[in-house]
């Protein structure tokens, strides 16, 4: 049976433009999505990204501060935003994790609804203690903590965030108990770790590195698979004793679901280079940062193994709000 002869050039005429307009990509602005505030260390990385995609791809990048609810909000906007590589998402641990233990509804399906393109970069913590703790070493803190159980007050940045979760995952591999303080401000959690009002603390290094670096408090230990040049006498959770431990906030760009494989295609090698340029080592040293990279598939391998790190914690100390 003959097809109809409008339906055979309909067919021949996709045939001959799809791939090529597959390949224009981009053709028009594209917006990388920021879900938290201008000035934050995820807004400044999603500028320097912007900067380098729009250089290399010869089209405009920008980014747009979408901020509410741990993230939530902006990657509910990019989730339901047409799959045309035009609109992306900077992805936190938060969005792609742990939001679905903390919120009782959520804008998206993580898993469902966005597709990995890139995981960026990486971002330690420390943990840290007041001079006045006698602990040198984490050996010497269990041992303290355990012949003294929960009366080590240890400040995070809230409930159900990266360090708090962390706190957590270290109080378990080491069989201690300690007392979780959670702030809202960084600069109170600091001034208190100070003073002595807490014993230790845990939060990122770009936040954490002046008061150690001041030897106003002690840094213990750094949550990373490896140290890092800015503290080389501070050890890994992992030398301490803790086997194959690492923890960190990331960094991930994605799109909507059933985005062109084109936007994937063009959007990795140009950030993999760039991640080994040493433009870009500084940038990302300065925002406390180290640079990551890898497949697509390396994204969503990370997060299956994110998930698998973090999820039992998360049911057993998240209180749904």
């Amino acid at each position: 049976m003959k097809k109809p002869h409008w339906l055979a050039l309909a067919l021949t005429f996709a045939a001959l433009t799809t791939p090529a307009a597959a390949q224009t990509w981009p053709d028009k602005t594209v917006t990388i999505v920021a879900p938290f505030a201008a000035g934050s260390g995820v807004d400044l990385l999603a500028r320097h990204l912007a900067e380098e995609l729009r250089s290399k791809l010869g089209q405009a990048f920008i980014v747009e501060n979408r901020v509410g609810a741990n993230g939530n909000l902006g990657a509910g906007i990019v989730a339901k935003a047409a799959p045309d590589g035009n609109t992306l998402l900077i992805v936190t641990p938060g969005i792609a994790v742990q939001n679905k233990f903390v919120y009782k509804t959520m804008p998206y399906d993580f898993e469902r609804e966005f597709d990995p393109i890139v995981l960026v970069a990486k971002a330690p913590m420390l943990l840290l203690l007041n001079p006045q703790i006698p602990a040198k070493t984490m050996p010497e803190l269990i041992t303290y903590a355990k012949a003294n159980p929960g009366k080590i007050n240890v400040s995070s940045t809230g409930v159900g965030s990266q360090p708090h979760v962390t706190l957590e995952l270290i109080k378990q591999a080491a069989g201690i108990e300690m007392t979780h303080i959670p702030y809202n401000s960084t600069a109170q959690q600091n001034s208190d770790l100070i003073s002595g009002h807490t014993e230790a603390a845990i939060n990122y290094v770009t936040t954490t590195l002046g008061l150690a670096s001041a030897g106003q408090a002690r840094a213990l230990a750094i949550t990373s698979a490896t140290r890092i040049k800015e503290l080389p006498d501070v050890p890994t959770l992992q030398e301490a004793g803790f086997k194959d431990f690492e923890a960190v906030g990331w960094y991930g760009i994605f799109a909507p679901h059933g985005s062109p494989p084109e936007v994937a295609a063009k959007i990795n090698p140009v950030i993999n280079a760039w991640l080994k340029t040493d433009a870009a080592q500084k940038a990302l040293g300065d925002l406390g940062m180290t640079g990551a990279g890898g497949t697509a598939k390396d994204l969503t391998d990370w997060i299956t193994k994110e998930n698998g790190r973090w999820n039992a914690i998360l049911k057993k100390v998240i209180v749904p709000q």
